[in-house]
């Protein structure tokens, strides 16, 4: 053990001054890291010599090249190979939108440049798809004859038959949510490439155009995009882009465009209690009315004062204080829209929630709910609570987020997650031969598609982790997107003593090997039902002596009943490491809270900590008294 860092032994020396109360957190800054690995395992056509994830490879370098234009790169937008124009869109404005709210602590955590490399790869795809003003690219593959197989992208037989929108086949939700995403990334690249960003602003600006002056819904010009992605509407996304275009510039036309069509639109009208790749109305009126709590209204104040209505509508609904008119959640407390990939509307509005309190706080302003007042703090308490409900606190005790923690899905829904990489099976895998030998295998996923969040459990919180539940196991862009923004928030907020989530942690990944992390343990077990303790485990740090891992155990012991407790003793198996923070006695892996704490209240915490290699070692309650 001499091969401590001395920060180590400082922190833990202090450990023994004291058992004090403390709120554990979810390590929302690994769950960040992973998630942008997503998108790196998401992309098409050549991949970039710093290419993280080492089990993809090149793929779709030939899309377009039958119609005439270059189409390689973008996203595949989840377990499938069609890289569908709308979620890939929404997915870019959203990763965007959470670099221009929280940009200050994504730098923090020094992942800025994957960020923009993020949206970077999606842009530099939006560029090629639109070669002229009134044109763009907005499918490439068929999403019929591409679920017809199950083939790694590296392998790709289907047809990759490319779309596009022009003037007489119209999408104006597709072009808008394009322009919008286009808008969002050039503030996002602004400080940091201000030809990039100009060049982005150019296009969006022209897809605004084109959108707005030739009106059509994209699935009429595209019908086979209708099983898949079926738009109900376009009037949202026209919103949507002027919205973004004002912020981007501040140009009173975009302003007065939707003051003028708030209610033809809809943008003042509809009341709704969700946000995806389809409805924007709810993130229109939380962006606008940023605005108006900027002071920024003018001659469009009465209006701006509308749309911040149904802004508040949508918060207040999921908060559960909208005069029952509330979104319905689950007895575990998830938000829940959908059976078929619900926790895209749980992220994008736990999201929403923390951009509004952004907003509000700038402001000093409060939520004013039929049922309460809420405070800034409320709303992002609310975001915290569905993130934690994504990275383990619910009734599985299961991360959805793929890869992060111990207890997360293996058999995911994805074509290349499930087929081993061209590194170690260089033969292709055949459309009909990875349904045979990949799909229907029990055995869990050969590659594990780090940061993916999966469409996760039913409205009872039941799950079932089977490759072949892809409407509970497929993990999506248009899902994944929101967390940038949320965990970087949710990594800088400041924690206060039994604040926390009292559930497990997962250490910050490898930045050397990012597709590794620490070895982690699920919240231990009581002894028996009717025991008035839990304890909750997490491994807080790794390092090598020799050719020993080392690793950092930290357990919070937590009163769960209704009376104070005290002469609480601990048997502790499998030690073969030094603790602190409990006092040991003379039987042999005996324990003992120190000497100073003679009681542990109702709800209330205390920690300590061991380090040792290899797995945890084993806890249990030897005896204990209740007052």
């Amino acid at each position: 053990m001499g091969s401590l860092s001395s920060s180590c032994i400082v922190l833990l020396l202090v450990l023994q001054a004291s058992c004090l109360a403390w709120g554990n957190e979810f390590n929302y800054a690994d769950a960040l890291d992973k998630s942008l690995l997503f998108f790196e395992a998401q992309r098409s056509g050549k991949l970039p010599q710093n290419q993280r994830v080492k089990w993809r490879a090149d793929s779709g370098l030939t899309d377009g090249f039958k119609q005439g234009v270059d189409l390689v790169g973008g996203y595949y937008d989840a377990g499938d190979h069609v890289k569908f124009g709308l979620p890939m869109a929404y997915s870019v404005t959203m990763l965007a939108w959470g670099v221009i709210e929280f940009g200050k602590e994504i730098m923090k955590m020094d992942q800025m440049g994957h960020a923009l490399a993020a949206i970077e790869w999606g842009t530099d795809y939006f560029i090629k798809a639109h070669p002229q003003p009134n044109v763009l690219w907005a499918e490439v593959g068929d999403g019929d004859s591409d679920h017809y197989c199950w083939e790694r992208a590296e392998d790709m037989t289907t047809p990759r038959t490319a779309y596009k929108l022009d003037t007489s086949n119209r999408g104006s939700d597709l072009a808008g949510e394009t322009a919008a995403a286009m808008a969002a990334a050039a503030i996002a690249f602004k400080p940091y490439n201000s030809s990039y960003s100009n060049l982005l602003l150019v296009h969006s600006k022209q897809l605004f155009s084109f959108a707005d002056s030739f009106r059509g819904l994209s699935t009429d010009s595209i019908p086979n995009t209708k099983k898949f992605y079926a738009s109900s509407g376009y009037e949202d996304e026209l919103l949507w882009a002027a919205a973004w275009l004002y912020q981007a510039t501040r140009e009173d036309y975009y302003l007065k465009y939707v003051a003028d069509n708030a209610v033809s639109m809809g943008g003042t009208g509809w009341a709704v209690q969700q946000f995806s790749w389809d409805n924007k109305y709810g993130a229109v009126q939380i962006l606008l009315s940023k605005v108006l709590l900027e002071g920024g209204g003018g001659a469009y104040t009465s209006t701006l004062k509308q749309y911040q209505a149904k802004a508040d509508y949508f918060a207040c609904a999921c908060q559960q204080k909208n005069d029952g008119y509330n979104v319905p959640m689950t007895p575990g407390g998830l938000l829940y829209i959908n059976k078929w990939n619900n926790l895209q509307y749980a992220a994008s509005a736990a999201f929403l929630h923390a951009v509004y309190s952004e907003y509000l706080s700038a402001a000093n302003a409060v939520l004013n709910c039929p049922d309460a007042k809420l405070q800034p703090q409320d709303l992002l308490k609310f975001a915290k609570s569905q993130a934690d409900y994504i990275l383990g606190k619910n009734p599985k005790s299961m991360s959805y987020i793929v890869g992060y923690g111990q207890n997360y899905p293996v058999h995911v829904h994805h074509r290349g997650a499930s087929i081993d990489p061209i590194s170690v099976l260089r033969s292709p895998v055949g459309c009909v031969q990875g349904f045979e030998e990949w799909y229907r295998r029990p055995e869990k996923n050969p590659n594990v598609i780090y940061g993916g969040l999966v469409g996760g459990p039913d409205k009872n919180d039941e799950f079932k982790d089977n490759r072949d539940n892809y409407e509970q196991t497929e993990p999506t862009t248009s899902g994944t997107a929101p967390l940038l923004g949320l965990f970087s928030k949710l990594s800088n907020m400041k924690k206060s003593p039994g604040s926390g989530s009292n559930h497990q942690e997962t250490p910050t990944s490898n930045t050397n090997n990012p597709q590794s992390s620490y070895p982690k343990e699920a919240p231990m077990p009581n002894p028996t039902s009717s025991s008035p303790v839990e304890f909750f485990h997490s491994i807080t740090d790794s390092w090598t002596a020799g050719r020993m891992n080392y690793y950092r155990h930290r357990v919070i012991i937590k009163n769960t009943s209704q009376k104070s407790i005290k002469n609480l003793r601990l048997k502790i198996e499998n030690l073969t490491g030094s603790l602190w923070g409990l006092t040991p006695t003379q039987e042999k892996k005996i324990y003992e809270l120190p000497q100073w704490i003679k009681e542990l209240k109702s709800g209330s915490e205390c920690k300590f900590v061991y380090v040792q290699g290899g797995p945890q070692a084993k806890v249990l309650v030897q005896s204990i008294t209740e007052k």
